[in-house]
């Protein structure tokens, strides 16, 4: 019955309303993720009918959180993170003080205790990891230069609150709370006060440093070697759930023995695990639950808002999401600007952290729980986030509408000094690197001088292979990617290349459709490719398109939409095996035949 299975009702629930108001908000051109909120607000307390389990609904989004960091730690590499470290450091930091003073001033304003400002404000000032990470992944950002800032940010704010969580219980007395020895932030530290405000802190960076050299110095060599094992099994059934143990168990051991949060536990499993040939399989085995479970967290956080808030509680809230929108994200665009980067990068890195979330949620209870923080700050809080995570994506359409002005703006007022440096002054060896990159990204890329050549769109395990063969047969070919590694290794081979996505019209443009004989899409979403088919019947309707699909659904998709040759990889499978069978009997000419007839057309020879 339904009242005996909350957590089946809870994901039945939360699963089902998301799809179909994340459906509705999507038809109407409404980021996907508004209507995954307005489900949980349906199914939670605060609304008449069912209420799903909030408790549980918290769990699960918690799952949610690791993988999604799991998976953007697949990505990355100690260097990766160490790059960046000149600008996340300090950024991260100013951006956390500068929002804790404008909590600390708005909770004087409304009458609260110091100690409540100071937890308001420490609330106030950490992004939501998975709106953030979204955010990047829908743009392709994650690799790119501007994606590390981003989430070396990110993992600065992560550690910063774990201190503060296990602060707070030995300073409650001092800042006018109820004083708890016992008091832990969920689950991830219990210290008590006695050790003092020092001994606290230096036992909490004793034990994340401990975990960092576990991680590097065992885990480098347990987690790929369990990867390679399990792979040689042949059984994707168990390649899948090693991974997802690996991901879990890892974050869990994180925060249970060395006081890490489950997200930065589970971001240096995943970085780790990138250092495998097997990384790329990981990350798409882990990739349908990473989604779900990133679903039930926009649910669970619309499970404790309260609508009637906005009534009772109007300008608090409003000054609330102006401290999230604006202030902290002003400080933000200042520490970038003082740097060096573009102003387009500036504004990226401030819309990206301009909302609150699941850590917000974990200090508001902490501090209620030690008197600090009156229940009116937990429900400013959660209205904040609310409605941060749901203007984030418009401050992004925003920053798009305004990209334009300012490079231009820029350009006029670069232009009498032309040979002043981009990057700042200091670290030459590394920040001006990094701001020289960002001022190619935020431009558009320079247009190819190549006519009557090939455009490769993706150079990953397909995408490679055409290329090589491209590169034997003498025939002139360019590469649109956006994946820094393999942008850095095509520019070791010397091939000519176009960083960034091929949806993207100025990315697109600069690999001069208009005087291109032949156009190879080698990435495997049909829906991305089918974007690019259009514009590249558009800018050159005689262009001959060659795309890869992995369903007769995707084959007529790509075809209807231009494509004159798709190749369906399990038909090229199926037609080398028939090749090796049947080798040159009379009979294999119409197997042969037919197949190719069902695929759509033969495949394309490599012929200038």
């Amino acid at each position: 019955m339904p009242h005996d299975t909350p957590l089946i009702a809870t994901i039945v629930a939360g699963l089902g309303l998301a799809f179909v108001f994340g459906a509705l908000a999507n038809r109407f051109r409404i980021p996907p993720l508004v209507g995954y909120l307005v489900a949980g607000v349906l199914v939670g307390p605060n609304t008449p009918g069912f209420v799903a389990d909030a408790s549980l609904a918290n769990e699960l989004a918690e799952i949610g959180v690791i993988l999604l960091m799991f998976g953007v730690g697949l990505h990355f590499s100690l260097k990766d993170l160490l790059s960046v470290r000149a600008i996340a450091v300090p950024g991260a930091i100013v951006q956390i003080g500068f929002a804790t003073l404008l909590g600390i001033g708005l909770a004087w304003m409304l009458g609260w205790s110091m100690g409540a400002g100071v937890v308001f404000g420490l609330a106030l000032s950490v992004a939501s990891t998975v709106v953030l990470l979204r955010a990047l992944q829908e743009r392709r950002l994650i690799e790119t230069e501007r994606g590390r800032i981003a989430v070396g940010w990110l993992i600065v704010e992560d550690l910063a609150m774990v201190l503060a969580l296990v602060l707070l219980p030995a300073l409650a007395g001092v800042l006018g709370g109820q004083e708890q020895a016992d008091v832990h932030s969920s689950g991830l530290l219990s210290l008590p006060a006695s050790y003092g405000i020092w001994g606290v802190v230096g036992i909490t960076l004793a034990k994340v440093a401990a975990f960092v050299v576990v991680m590097l110095v065992v885990g480098r060599r347990v987690i790929p070697w369990i990867l390679h094992y399990v792979a040689h099994t042949g059984s994707r059934e168990l390649f899948r759930l090693s991974v997802l143990a690996i991901a879990l168990g890892v974050a869990f051991g994180a925060a249970k023995l060395f006081g890490v949060s489950l997200a930065l536990g589970a971001f240096f499993a995943g970085m780790i695990m990138s250092e495998s040939e097997l990384s790329h399989r990981a990350a798409e085995e882990s990739l349908p639950l990473r989604d779900a479970f990133s679903v039930l967290f926009f649910v669970s956080v619309g499970m404790l808002f309260d609508p009637l808030s906005l009534i009772s509680n109007g300008l608090p809230i409003l000054a609330t999401l102006a401290i999230i929108v604006i202030g902290k994200s002003l400080a933000a665009f200042v520490i970038v600007v003082a740097f060096g980067y573009p102003l387009a990068t500036a504004l990226m890195i401030s819309a990206s952290l301009a909302q609150i979330g699941e850590f917000s949620f974990i200090l508001a209870e902490l501090g209620v729980g030690l008197k600090l923080l009156p229940e009116q700050g937990r429900d400013l809080i959660l209205a904040g986030a609310i409605l941060s995570i749901v203007l984030n994506p418009l401050m992004f359409l925003v920053i798009d509408w305004m990209k334009p002005w300012l490079e231009a703006r820029a350009a006029r007022t670069a232009a009498p000094a032309e040979t002043k440096p981009v990057g700042p002054a200091t670290e030459p060896g590394q920040v001006a690197s990094v701001a020289s990159t960002f001022q190619k990204e935020d431009g558009p890329p320079p247009k190819t001088t190549l006519t009557g050549h090939a455009i490769l769109i993706g150079y990953g395990r397909v995408g490679g292979l055409v290329g090589t063969a491209l590169k034997e047969a003498a025939l002139p070919f360019l590469v649109i990617e956006d994946a820094d590694k393999t942008l850095a290794k095509l520019k070791a081979d010397n091939i000519e290349t176009v960083a960034g996505n091929a949806a993207n019209a100025e990315v697109f443009a600069a690999a001069n459709p208009e005087g291109a004989r032949r156009l190879i899409l080698a990435i495997p979403n049909a829906f991305e490719a089918g974007q690019i088919v259009l514009r590249a019947r558009a800018a050159n309707p005689n262009i001959n398109v060659v795309a890869r699909a992995h369903s007769d659904a995707e084959v007529e998709h790509l075809k209807g939409l231009g494509a004159d040759t798709v190749i369906m990889g399990e038909r090229e499978i199926a037609r080398g095996i028939v090749e090796e069978v049947l080798g040159n009997h009379a009979g294999q000419k119409p197997v042969r035949d037919a197949m190719a007839e069902g695929a759509g057309a033969a495949p394309i020879a490599l012929q200038s």
